[in-house]
């Protein structure tokens, strides 16, 4: 398949840009594989779509304040740099710009100076590697001087909000790594945790959302694209929830793409979900057997985009890309901060 095959027309004001007051006020639009029939509803009943034997499965991740800007200590030229990956203690790959200008050796200051970094490879990739130097704890000082990541289609002229800092994190987020929330879980609230908790339907992993989730595919062919790696972890007690619910005959519910991937990378051709840490390196493409996931709730997508033929493969390419043209005609919200829709 071409990557022009994953194509639909938005106009620009339908990509949210800030979120509603009320997490679960948004809409969620119904999608029926079997009967390829949609209906529009609302997050808010979410829960009334679930079956009793169903678990519903999230990314607890955290996003970490990933995008520092800062000055050349040679020059004092404004410098972004966007944290993608830790290869080491101290050492991270990094989308930068400018690029091309900063050398290796080159130093760049941030804050008032809490943090400063050097420039450990030549200009050439895409992704560059940088050594951070600080007094301290390097998590500790992140926090001061680093910000929240909001995608680039988000726009805040005047800088990230303070309330972008609370809403672009999951109300379950907690062990930090994410460089982009998983934002189907965005629109969840305690509340509704809470009611699935009490029902043993919910269960959570961690899949540390990373630079191959909204990597720009650049292929013609779709085939010819692959997804970056990213870590995940699943606990023995959630991996027995998921598979227990199986064994009942429910469903497994995915919260979001960066979950799906997670689940079958760690599933077994039975579909079993074998607990632990690993790398979640599948590409998901049309035309690939589900193995774990039964239903998947989902933010809408970028076209062109990996996450889009992700959704493609599960609810059919051709289903999919009518029911977004529907939403479009339906003034619903779309992306990071949108409305989302559930797939069974």
């Amino acid at each position: 398949m071409r990557i022009t095959e994953f194509d639909y027309d938005l106009p620009e004001e339908l990509i949210a840009q800030k979120p509603l007051d009320d997490r679960d006020a948004s809409r969620m639009l119904v999608l029926d594989r079997k009967t390829l029939s949609w209906q529009d509803s609302t997050f808010r009943t979410f829960a009334e779509q679930l079956r009793p034997a169903d678990v519903v499965v999230v990314n607890n991740s955290r996003v970490i304040p990933a995008r520092l800007i800062g000055k050349r200590k040679e020059s004092g030229g404004r410098v972004e740099v966007f944290l993608v990956r830790e290869l080491s203690t101290g050492v991270w790959e990094a989308l930068v710009r400018p690029s091309a200008r900063l050398r290796q050796g080159s130093r760049v200051v941030f804050g008032q100076g809490q943090l400063e970094a050097e420039f450990i490879d030549e200009p050439g990739t895409e992704l560059r590697q940088v050594r951070f130097e600080c007094e301290g704890s390097f998590e500790t000082v992140l926090s001061e001087v680093g910000s929240t990541p909001l995608p680039p289609y988000i726009k805040r002229p005047e800088g990230v909000s303070l309330a972008d800092n609370e809403r672009y994190q999951t109300v379950y987020s907690e062990p930090r790594g994410a460089i982009a929330a998983p934002t189907a879980g965005l629109h969840f609230t305690t509340k509704i945790l809470e009611e699935l908790r009490q029902q043993n339907q919910l269960a959570e992993i961690t899949l540390h959302v990373g630079y191959g989730t909204f990597e720009p595919v650049r292929v013609t062919e779709v085939s010819d694209h692959q997804v970056s790696s990213e870590r995940f972890e699943i606990s023995l007690e959630s991996a027995a929830m998921i598979n227990d619910a199986r064994k009942k005959g429910g469903r497994v519910v995915a919260v979001g793409t960066t979950t799906t991937r997670a689940l079958e990378s760690a599933a077994t051709d039975q579909g079993e979900v074998i607990p632990g840490k690993s790398e979640a390196a599948l590409t998901i493409r049309p035309g690939y057997h589900f193995r774990a996931v039964d239903a998947l709730l989902t933010n809408f997508h970028l076209p062109q985009s990996s996450l889009l033929i992700l959704v493609g493969a599960f609810g059919g390419t051709q289903f999919v890309l009518e029911a977004y043209r529907h939403a479009v005609r339906e003034r619903y919200r779309f992306y990071s901060y949108g409305d989302c829709m559930l797939i069974a």
